[in-house]
Formats: C-alpha cells, sequence, structure tokens
C-alpha cells in the first residue's frame, strides 16, 4: 500500500472513531433509532428474508432496534465470524441467547449453536465502517476481513449505517475495496449503485428502496 495512502486511511479513521466515541450515548441511541427505522420503513427491508448484519460495538449505529424487529418478522439472520484461519463467514443468528464475544471483543454465535451460510445467500448485506463518501466507498477499520468477504458475495446489495458525520467527500480508495451500494444516515437515503438496473442513481430514491 502506497505510504501516503495508508497514512490518509489511518488518519481518516482515527478522527470518525473519536468522533464516534465523543457522542452523548442518549443522542447515539436517538440518532441509531432514526437510522434504523429508515432501513425498516424500505422496501428492499420489507421483501427480504435472508440478511447479513453484525452486533454494533458501543460506539457505532446501534442495531438492537433492528435485530428485534428483525427476529419479529421472521427475517432469516446471520452475523460475521472471524474463523482461526482469519477469514470471515457468515453464521447463523437465530437469538441473542447464542451470543459470545469473538475476535477483537465483537459477539458472534457460540461454537455449539453455529451454522455456517454460503456467502451469496443473502438478500442484502448491512455493512461496517469507520467512513464513507458519496460515491460509496468504504473506510474500514483497517483488517480487511470486509474487502475479502464482500468480494465473494456477487451482487448481493450492500447497504452501510452511518451517522452522517461519517459521510466524507472523498474516502481513500485501493482496487481490493469494496464499495456499498446505500449509505443510511439520520439525514437521508443516499443511493449510489442500482445494481439491478446496472445504472448509477446519485439522484433521487430508486423504486427498490
Amino acid at each position: 500500500m502506497p505510504e501516503p495512502i495508508m497514512q490518509f486511511k489511518k488518519t481518516m479513521r482515527s478522527r470518525m472513531v473519536k468522533k464516534r466515541r465523543e457522542m452523548d450515548p442518549f443522542e447515539r441511541e436517538r440518532v441509531s433509532e432514526a437510522i434504523v427505522q429508515r432501513l425498516l420503513d424500505s422496501k428492499t427491508y420489507q421483501r427480504a428474508n435472508t440478511i447479513m448484519a453484525y452486533v454494533s460495538m458501543p460506539d457505532e449505529v446501534q442495531l438492537q432496534t433492528f435485530f428485534d424487529q428483525a427476529f419479529k418478522d421472521g427475517k432469516r439472520l446471520a452475523i460475521p465470524l472471524i474463523t482461526e484461519n482469519n477469514v470471515m463467514r457468515p453464521v447463523l443468528y437465530s437469538s441473542p441467547d447464542v451470543l459470545t464475544e469473538g475476535q477483537f471483543g465483537i459477539k458472534t454465535v457460540k461454537e455449539e449453536d453455529r451454522i455456517f451460510l454460503q456467502p451469496d445467500a443473502f438478500d442484502f448485506i448491512i455493512v461496517p465502517g469507520a467512513a464513507f463518501d458519496y460515491n460509496g466507498r468504504r473506510l474500514g477499520m483497517g483488517a480487511g476481513y470486509y474487502d475479502q468477504f464482500l468480494a465473494r458475495v456477487g451482487n448481493t446489495p450492500k447497504i452501510a449505517l452511518a451517522f452522517n458525520f461519517q459521510l466524507e467527500y472523498q474516502v481513500p480508495f485501493e482496487p481490493h475495496d469494496v464499495n456499498v451500494d446505500v449509505i443510511i444516515t439520520e439525514a437521508k437515503i443516499d443511493a449510489i449503485y442500482d445494481w439491478g438496473m446496472q445504472i448509477w442513481t446519485k439522484q433521487g430514491t430508486p423504486p427498490w428502496l
């Protein structure tokens, strides 16, 4: 990785993580509810059967409301597991009772309850990140697990749930980095790419949302 890009990524990541951690907990909860509700109101969610998400870290957009509603709606859910070989795999998430702490303190499914799904089994995938830009570029946390995994999911829609301050004019990008298709913040839904029509849709909201 060229040093300027590495440093640019590191600096932006640190700045965004600092902003997230400085949020008032009550404000984080309020804004998270608004972001999640935008997703729950979308046709994309309502038509979906199988969804991959993740259990939020304390400073991220909080997804508990999403999981609660998805369980009520009978959705089939999966969350990531980082294996001993440092490969991300989606594992079926059937109940909060099956959770345990995985690598980096990230919640995943207990070993005895693990049922693995294929990377292309999902109607859409909710993707975390430190920052995003208006071209759908994503800055992760630096380990590369998601980029490696998302490269194997084909045309599965990738949706980021983020605080509005996580949107940047430009995020540093390399050939192995994988874009998201939709960014949902408390302020708006930014549809980046319509994978069905194969066209850019930066203006307006496509009908599949």
